[in-house]
């Protein structure tokens, strides 16, 4: 998809920073990635704890080969604070919540950058991951999506977003507005993220995988996730079956066979194979083998 190098995070499972126990377990989940979390599920309170324990929380999850992501506040007292306690060298990316447009993207990776720098960390080292949660972001979308080199992805905030338009979290409101997510990243070359629905609601397991399948039907490549039992089926929805992966070696073997013979199309089990139909199954094939 991009000539940049994107992780693979078919899933990240929310973690309260400041909770120990949660934090100990974290790397038993299954999850390709933990977001240490400094904003909804810590209160104001604990603000301070759930800082100076990122650190230590993100050595002992990175030390178990899983990326560790950050999500800071919004206000920008709290923001700048929360990079300066995060920014190190176990936390792969800082997820940026609430952005209102590409110059809140570009602040935030100033910031960064000159944290770097103090910490005597490589340049570039920290990567982005932006929630946009509001209709000024939506708006702004394609900018945010394209306005660091840091960012690895989009996802869009259904509670947030539900709230500030003034509807409830459902597929039929939220399609719209994820296809947006999923244009921007495409676009940008970076990571579509989520799925279409309120990520609060992990009561029926049955419904969630139809969710995650939907999603990766339209482009997603992982989701994020605020309970354990949600992990095991965006890793098993977000790689192909291996159905998927023997039709798409298929599909090139005769697509490659047809190129020696000096043609671009060729038909693979009653349909027609061009370009588009074989970057497809590139992708596919890409897939298999990373999580193999």
């Amino acid at each position: 998809m991009s000539k940049k190098k994107l992780p693979l995070w078919r899933s990240a499972l929310f973690v309260p920073a400041n909770v120990e126990k949660f934090v100990d377990k974290a790397h038993t989940r299954g999850a390709d990635a933990i977001i240490l979390d400094l904003e909804d599920s810590v209160v104001l309170s604990e603000k301070d704890t759930a800082r100076a324990a990122i650190p230590s929380a993100a050595a002992k999850i990175a030390d178990r080969g899983l990326d560790v992501l950050v999500r800071i506040n919004r206000p920008w007292r709290l923001a700048v604070r929360d990079l300066e306690a995060s920014v190190c060298e176990q936390v792969h990316t800082i997820a940026v919540p609430k952005v209102m447009s590409g110059d809140h993207i570009i602040f935030i990776d100033e910031i960064i950058t000159e944290i770097e720098i103090d910490k005597g960390l490589p340049p570039g080292h920290t990567k982005i991951l932006a929630f946009v949660e509001g209709l000024n972001g939506l708006d702004d979308i394609h900018n945010i999506a394209q306005a660091s080199e840091r960012l690895v992805g989009l996802f869009l905030g259904a509670e947030d977003f539900s709230s500030e338009v003034g509807m409830q979290p459902t597929t039929e409101g939220l399609f719209w507005a994820n296809q947006q997510v999923v244009f921007a990243a495409r676009k940008a070359e970076i990571s579509p993220l989520g799925f279409v629905g309120s990520i609060a609601d992990y009561s029926d397991l049955d419904a969630f995988r139809e969710k995650i399948r939907q999603a990766r039907e339209l482009g997603f490549v992982g989701a994020l996730g605020i309970h354990p039992s949600q992990i095991n089926i965006m890793n098993e929805e977000f790689v192909p079956s291996a159905s998927e992966v023997e039709h798409a070696r298929g599909l090139l073997s005769a697509y490659q066979r047809a190129l020696a013979e000096g043609r671009g199309a060729v038909a693979y089990k009653g349909k027609m194979i061009d370009a588009p139909v074989v970057a497809r199954a590139e992708e596919i094939v890409r897939l298999s083998e990373a999580f193999s």
